[in-house]
């Protein structure tokens, strides 16, 4: 089944380049020409992912995404004209899993939207002859409290389940299955997208730091710590 994915740019000429590379790329694109209509549209079609601009009228990329958090973990990529970085910050501290900044290539946005689906579900049949082989290696995988089951895409702390993005959820995922490593900012990229993406350093750090917010509200109090000079890890104290 083609992935659904649901557009959200005040710019007709935007969402026309967007819709053909995602058409060509196999994809089913469905068009808002606002954020009071993608909140609409989402709601109706339930897109496997969504490109939201962060400047829109009636309501922003932003306000958009804070609505869209409080009843789905959908993949959001956000599109940003600005050259202010503290938009595409605040956008992944709230839940977004990446920006792209305008111009942007159609390949590089395609590129970006293949990394994100795959993280939440194998897109081919080799894939899930892969999973299927390694299920025993890796049905679930537990550090003290934190638990992670592969297959269903789900995280737990002290039996809470812990509600991540695609992101997210690639990186603890790394951080599991080796808690002793101290990852770099570059080992992370390289485990959460693709060898060909590259993402700046403060993109990893609001990942890191969004995955310690939400692992705080499920009461633990430091899921990740920081090895200064280095990068991080899972914490030992509290796992």
């Amino acid at each position: 089944m083609d992935k659904k994915i649901l557009i959200a740019d005040d710019d007709p000429h935007i969402r026309q380049v967007i819709v053909f590379a995602l058409e060509k790329a196999g994809m089913q694109p469905v068009e808002a020409k606002d954020g009071r209509q993608a909140l609409q549209l989402f709601e109706q079609h339930q897109p496997d992912l969504i490109v939201l601009d962060i400047n829109m009228p009636e309501l922003d990329g932003l306000e958009v995404c804070k609505a869209i958090r409080k009843t789905s973990e959908v993949p959001i990529l956000f599109l940003s004209s600005r050259d202010d970085e503290v938009d595409k910050i605040i956008g992944l501290e709230i839940g977004g899993d990446d920006y792209v900044t305008k111009p942007f290539s159609p390949r590089e946005l395609v590129a970006r939207v293949n990394v994100i689906l795959k993280r939440v579900q194998p897109t081919s049949a080799d894939q899930q002859q892969t999973l299927s082989q390694q299920a025993d290696e890796y049905e679930k995988l537990t550090y003290g409290l934190l638990v992670l089951e592969p297959e269903t895409h789900q995280v737990f702390w002290s039996g809470k389940l812990v509600k991540l993005t695609a992101m997210e959820f690639s990186i603890i995922h790394s951080f599991i299955r080796r808690p002793e490593k101290v990852f770099d900012r570059d080992s992370i990229m390289n485990a959460a997208y693709d060898m060909n993406i590259h993402v700046s350093g403060r993109t990893i750090d609001s990942h890191i730091r969004h995955i310690r917010n939400k692992f705080q509200q499920a009461g633990c109090e430091l899921i990740i710590e920081t090895v200064h000079g280095v990068g991080y890890r899972l914490a030992k104290k509290t796992c």
